[in-house]
């Protein structure tokens, strides 16, 4: 079921970069913006929706369905912790200091 998902999301995400690579702008042309006529469609600049961004509205829905099951699916194991165990781990005792080597003279003793 997992891999199923993930193999839909793959798909799914490289449809939804094609479908909005292939749209045009909203823009419509560079003599609209200064006022040197409107453009040239019947609905105004923006138009009627087009089948290229229903497109992209289904697969953005699908793209969200399938990311919060995958992230539902991935975060269903149980939490590991260090803090888990009540006995606190024994550590080794440290070694004796080595003794001074010939000819230096011995640490005087502490008080």
């Amino acid at each position: 079921m997992y891999t199923l998902l993930v193999i839909v999301h793959v798909i799914v995400s490289i449809a939804m970069i094609l479908v909005i690579l292939l749209q045009t702008g909203k823009g419509s042309d560079i003599g609209a913006v200064f006022g040197g006529g409107s453009s040239q469609t019947l609905f105004g600049s923006t138009g009627p929706t087009s089948f290229l961004s229903k497109l992209t509205a289904g697969a953005a829905i699908i793209f969200m369905i399938t990311s919060l099951f995958l992230a539902y699916f991935t975060g269903g194991g149980s939490p590991s912790s260090i803090m888990n165990s009540g006995v606190p781990a024994q550590t080794a005792p440290a070694p004796a200091p080595a003794a001074p080597p010939a000819g230096m003279p011995a640490a005087p003793p502490t008080k």
